[in-house]
């Protein structure tokens, strides 16, 4: 549209979208693949206006490039292996996105620790805040005070928001990042609410802290697709890097890195 920085769609009745992409978030994928695009390449300005808008932060002691909700560090290392690339920014930082998305996971899990809101469920091994279905989006009476509860969100740490609403899903996608974090978590979720996985794939989101009169979970009635499908693919790069290592052959991917400035490891 002639801004710097990608919108997030067009539509023919009114055109571009007045949002963006700024921030940091799930659109580095999104930057990648434009800028080494065989026919219609992004200019790598872009790219360098896109993260300054970043936000570097410290949480709960730990540097690093803040996105609230979890699957923000997510998706895009779905697709590519960060590990020991850099972009200019993430060289003067010192760090690269894999070992920033390590830290935000366990940002994660201290803030469940700490439990700033009491919430019902929230432990060290019960977390993962991030975009999913929730219980509602009207004020009802929990615990005997009123208590706002959303529909879907992308629920963040440690800004909000946050309702007690946890996907179980979240904390099993960040299993290249933090593995024995994220099967402690697994393992306890699974123990303490089996209800989160009806017919055994992950619901949307659960919350503890709604319990029903068989004191079993509030559960999302939801199963989407875009939640199985990180968790399937982040189990194959755990396990054998097969999606990372496919993406290092394709010509696009490795030209749109490199003109965003990447160097070092594989690249």
């Amino acid at each position: 549209d002639g801004g710097e920085t990608l919108r997030q769609g067009w539509k023919p009745e009114c055109g571009f979208l007045h949002y963006g992409w700024e921030g940091y978030n799930e659109a580095i994928v999104l930057y990648v693949l434009a800028l080494g695009s065989p026919t219609h390449p992004l200019e790598g300005h872009c790219y360098h206006a896109w993260t300054a808008t970043y936000q570097w932060e410290n949480v709960y002691g730990y540097d690093f490039l803040y996105g609230g909700p979890l699957f923000m560090h997510q998706f895009s290392h779905a697709w590519i292996d960060f590990r020991g690339i850099r972009d200019p920014f993430m060289r003067e930082k010192r760090c690269d996105y894999f070992e920033n998305s390590r830290r935000a996971t366990l940002v994660q899990r201290e803030y469940a620790q700490r439990n700033p809101n009491e919430f019902g469920g929230y432990d060290e091994y019960c977390w993962g805040l991030t975009a999913c279905d929730g219980p509602s989006d009207e004020l009802p009476d929990v615990a005997g005070e009123p208590r706002r509860l959303f529909g879907y969100a992308a629920r963040g740490v440690p800004y909000g928001p946050d309702d007690g609403t946890i996907a179980g899903w979240a904390a099993l996608a960040s299993l290249p990042f933090t593995p024995d974090v994220a099967l402690d978590a697994v393992r306890h979720m699974h123990l303490r609410y089996p209800e989160m996985l009806p017919e055994s794939r992950y619901a949307s989101s659960f919350n503890p802290g709604l319990a029903s009169v068989d004191h079993r979970a509030w559960v999302s009635p939801g199963n989407f697709g875009l939640d199985q499908g990180i968790v399937v693919m982040m189990i194959e790069n755990y396990r054998t890097g097969l999606i990372w290592r496919l993406m290092r052959d394709c010509p696009p991917i490795r030209a749109g890195l490199r003109q965003a400035g990447f160097r070092g490891g594989w690249l």
